[in-house]
């Protein structure tokens, strides 16, 4: 996958994010920081049953275009779900497991990150 495609399912998930009202999303370039990916997607969800749900609905989405994800942790918690597309990582928190991890201080650097507008 190119720069532009792995660019673009990130978007793509955030665009997917937003139709079920997650808040507070953002893209992380992590390409020169880390071999793991190329872009981390953040987002928050309120509850435990709306991460569980964002988890779901980016699952579902994503396999209906032959996407599916090559492992998945901690969806049906409900705290922090975790979607490893590959090239692009989703994390998915509830408001209090975001704010404890806090993944953001740790990967973003200058001009790396962007917040997600639909």
């Amino acid at each position: 996958m190119t720069m532009s495609e792995q660019k673009k399912l990130a978007e793509k998930i955030c665009a997917l994010l937003s139709a079920k009202k997650a808040e507070d999303i953002l893209i992380i370039d992590v390409s020169g920081k880390t071999t793991l990916c190329d872009y981390f997607v953040i987002a928050s969800g309120h509850s435990t049953t709306q991460v569980k749900a964002l988890c779901d609905h980016v699952e579902e989405k994503l396999s209906e275009e032959g996407l599916e994800p090559r492992r998945s942790e901690g969806t049906r918690e409900g705290r922090w779900g975790v979607l490893d597309y590959g090239d692009v990582i989703v994390h998915i928190f509830n408001d209090e497991s975001r704010l404890f991890y806090h993944l953001e201080r740790l990967w973003e650097e200058g001009g790396n990150a962007t917040v997600y507008k639909d």
